[in-house]
């Protein structure tokens, strides 16, 4: 089964743009592959999940996010504020970076 590639990486602020969660924001806390690559998003997709009592845990219901399919986000741009799509470049000095198509800034990370 091939990698899908995505553009989007982790700690990325994304908008949900489809689905039951649409028009949430926050913060991408991972990646699930496999036959489709999916997200999650904190604070988005959240499901009551219960929990057995163990000798780590106590046990009980508890809040978790579910992953979210990635063709039902998009990157908000910390420049522009607005959902955009994400192009790759080359700099000067040979670094790859992506950037915002709407606004043209780099999206460098830290």
């Amino acid at each position: 089964m091939p990698k899908i590639k995505t553009r989007l990486k982790k700690d990325d602020n994304v908008k949900v743009i489809s689905g039951k969660e649409k028009g949430k924001t926050g913060k991408i806390i991972s990646f699930k592959h496999g036959k489709n690559l999916r997200v999650i998003v904190e604070n988005t997709n959240m499901v009551k999940k219960h929990l057995k009592a163990s000798q780590k845990s106590k046990g009980g219901i508890v809040d978790k996010e579910m992953p979210i399919s990635v063709s039902n986000v998009q990157l908000e741009c910390p420049h522009c504020d607005k959902i955009t799509r994400i192009g790759i470049r080359f700099l000067e000095d040979g670094r790859k970076v992506r950037f915002c198509k709407k606004c043209n800034e780099d999206l460098l990370t830290e």
